[in-house]
């Protein structure tokens, strides 16, 4: 599968839990950090719960 890279652009201050929960499951704590991972369908569609928060680039 290809990989993708995933970085925090914003806080998860004043989000909802679920949303600070998807953001660990993603690896990302800090803002600017980045992670590359496998796109698959568990990642994309946690990807698109959190899209407001992070950059994805194709790698």
């Amino acid at each position: 599968m290809a990989k993708i890279k995933i970085t925090q652009i914003k806080s998860v201050i004043d989000r909802s839990l679920r949303q600070k929960r998807t953001m660990q499951a993603l690896g990302l704590t800090k803002i600017s950090q980045s992670v590359e991972v496998e796109a698959n369908p568990a990642i994309i569609g946690m990807v698109k719960k959190v899209n407001h928060l992070v950059a994805i680039e194709k790698v």
